[in-house]
């Protein structure tokens, strides 16, 4: 295993610390409990939170910021984070308003938050929840019960964080939150496997020649091992079961985000948006918006996601509107 890394006990701490003192600006971070905070006292606004296990970066902190996050909860590598987490943070984000967890659809996750909104309404706090569940490619799998919360979890909390910047009260956030999962899609494949610190060695076995057609964000299983292939045949591969599922169809507008699990270089990432891009113009469909980059990773993983969302144009005001966090910024 080679790693940027001083001990495997202590990487999401000192990663935190660099966090901090990199974007004073813009958040602080707690410990024990480990949370990543929007600086400055709550507003008097929805307070919008996430959190998953570390291992994902940006996912979830480098999205603290305005327009955005007001907290993320960061587990342990690959790990959900606690509930004394997700209580911490919903008590540092409320401004009276309500809170919103955007939760992402694994066991741990779920679970954990559900336990944190509980006794964060014991006292007295509004909470109001949506779990993202936007993979196709598998129906249940590792730690999940239906399926996965992959790339729109990152485009949501966009929408919704500019929403609630702009006054949105919880129930409009909540709505907002469930329209933008629903009218989204993705799927992932991988070329290699990945190291989680504390294992020292490969999370799975994939021969050089072979890749993983709708991987998680943790290794997990997709539909299919196969050899590899063309990219214009990969995109193929991960596009036509995301058309399918909504179903996407002729005359609409989408807004096309093309991740890379955390390997994958820009030129190539680019390269699949153009293989992407030829696909859903030839399916009469057409991208109004896009991102391209590193967003929601899974360590070292080589390999890319697609996410489609239906757009509109209250969706597209919004993720028009000012963010400004660690890992996206525009409009400021």
């Amino acid at each position: 295993m080679k790693k940027l890394i001083n001990a495997p006990e202590n990487v999401v701490k000192e990663a935190l610390a660099g966090m901090a003192a990199a974007h004073p600006d813009l958040l602080t971070v707690h410990y024990d409990p480990d949370i990543i905070v929007r600086a400055g006292a709550p507003k008097a606004k929805v307070g919008i939170i996430s959190g998953g296990g570390s291992g994902h970066e940006p996912m979830h902190g480098g999205f603290v910021g305005y327009g955005m996050l007001d907290a993320a909860c960061p587990g342990a590598v690959f790990t959900s984070p606690v509930p004394d987490q997700m209580l911490a943070a919903t008590q540092a984000v409320n401004g009276g308003k309500g809170v919103l967890h955007i939760v992402k659809n694994y066991t741990g996750d779920v679970m954990n938050f559900e336990m944190a909104a509980d006794l964060a309404a014991a006292e007295g706090i509004e909470v109001a929840s949506v779990v993202t569940n936007d993979d196709v490619a598998v129906e249940n799998s590792t730690w999940t019960a239906g399926r996965r919360g992959v790339g729109v979890t990152v485009l949501l909390e966009k929408i919704v964080g500019a929403a609630a910047e702009a006054g949105a009260d919880l129930a409009s956030c909540k709505a907002l939150a469930e329209k933008v999962n629903n009218q989204g899609r993705s799927m992932g494949m991988a070329l290699t496997a990945c190291t989680v610190p504390h294992a020292g060695k490969p999370g799975f076995d994939l021969p050089d020649d072979e890749m993983e057609v709708g991987v998680g964000i943790h290794g997990e299983p997709g539909r299919r091992r196969v050899k590899v292939a063309a990219a214009s045949e990969i995109a193929e591969m991960l596009a036509g079961p995301i058309l399918e599922d909504l179903p996407f169809k002729r005359g609409d507008h989408v807004l096309a985000f093309v991740n890379g699990m955390g390997g994958t270089p820009l030129i190539e990432l680019y390269l699949m948006y153009n293989e992407l891009n030829k696909i859903l113009t030839g399916n009469g469909i057409s991208i109004s918006r896009q991102l391209i980059g590193s967003y929601i990773t899974s360590l070292e993983m080589a390999g890319c996601s697609f996410t489609l969302v239906k757009m509109d144009d209250e969706l597209t005001k919004l993720w028009d509107a000012p963010v400004h966090t660690p890992a996206l910024r525009w409009g400021m």
